[in-house]
């Protein structure tokens, strides 16, 4: 499809500088700005790339100043925040991208299942007993959908996700590819001979919110009883690990390689960086965030503390340790110097 420079601007309520019937039907970055392809620039550091580009239109802030002439071939659409109207546009650009609908064959599809209106099901799809899905799901191909599960409108699961029986995903939910939902939570107590361990039986569910989004590879376990719980506006990147009974609280986000031990009840709003891990049973409050590679052994009760560290502590205290740490060759060899001194022998 191709769009012109006149339709992009009446979408973002921006103003054309250049020819308004240039069209484009492709995205590039500024640097890479091919004939066609629409750009845009909101990074000064990019700025000297906005007379060379050869893209043919470009998203610039309405307060940029030119210093020369951009090339005849390139028009521009000035707007108030070239970013966010950018952004606006690729989340257009991804909607016409995906909007498949229609049921490929193979794919398998419980005659007792419920869907709705204008889904879409990849070819080796599995779709179990009892299932509810809403309007306008997208399931790509080698999908499966255990029984009773429950998927809310508008959400999309990419191919190789698995949803194991009883759980539920609400609506506008994005699920990347080769994620787990519902597998059993790491549940085993020692035989009473102590030399062997028995399963506990985990039958509870995972139920995840509305605007939820979830990274490729990640993996959700279900609850021991009860629910593993997602709460809305939860954004989890790739290689997650969030364990049985776990609840993750609303708008908060976690990076990839990140743990979250069993039970553990993280508060909304919360930043948890890359690769940290979370011991079970804990309650981490609202708005706390944790940097990357930390550890958390402890509950950490103080609204939006900031740590670092493993164990983790107060950012700034661990700042100020870590230069001492790093201090710790200097100081020792200080007090051999003293000690010699005080101990010439």
């Amino acid at each position: 499809m191709e769009f012109s420079a006149q339709q992009i601007a009446q979408l973002l309520n921006g103003t054309v500088e250049g020819d308004e019937n240039t069209t484009v039907n492709n995205l590039s970055k500024i640097e890479e700005g091919t004939n066609k392809t629409l750009s845009f620039l909101a990074n000064p550091i990019y700025t000297n790339f906005i007379y060379t580009t050869d893209a043919s239109i470009v998203i610039v802030n309405k307060t940029l100043v030119l210093d020369k002439p951009i090339k005849p071939t390139c028009t521009l659409i000035r707007v108030d925040n070239a970013y966010e109207s950018f952004a606006k546009l690729l989340e257009l650009y991804t909607q016409i991208k995906g909007n498949k609908v229609g049921i490929e064959q193979p794919s398998f599809i419980s005659e007792t299942a419920k869907m709705g209106t204008d889904c879409y099901v990849g070819a080796f799809a599995y779709i179990g007993q009892n299932v509810t899905i809403g309007n306008n799901v997208k399931l790509y191909p080698h999908i499966f959908i255990g029984d009773n599960c429950v998927i809310g409108d508008n959400s999309t699961l990419f191919s190789g996700v698995k949803l194991y029986h009883e759980c539920k995903v609400g609506a506008n939910c994005t699920v990347h590819a080769g994620t787990v939902i519902g597998s059993d939570g790491f549940g085993f107590a020692p035989n009473s001979d102590g030399n062997a361990f028995a399963k506990v039986p985990q039958i509870g569910n995972v139920v995840i919110e509305d605007n939820v989004e979830i990274g490729s590879n990640t993996s959700i376990d279900r609850a021991t009883l009860g629910s593993t719980i997602i709460r809305k506006g939860v954004k989890l990147d790739n290689l997650v690990q969030i364990a049985h009974n776990v609840e993750i609280g609303e708008n908060t986000v976690i990076a990839g390689l990140s743990g979250i031990a069993g039970s553990t009840k993280v508060g909304k709003n919360c930043m948890i960086g890359a690769q940290v891990g979370v011991a079970g049973h804990l309650r981490i409050a609202n708005g706390v965030k944790i940097a990357g590679q930390s550890g958390i052994g402890s509950s950490i009760e103080k609204e939006n503390e900031i740590v670092q560290g493993s164990p983790a502590f107060n950012i700034g205290e661990y700042k100020r340790s870590y230069v001492l740490f790093r201090s710790l060759p200097k100081l020792n060899d200080k007090i051999n110097d003293l000690t010699k001194k005080v101990n010439p022998k």
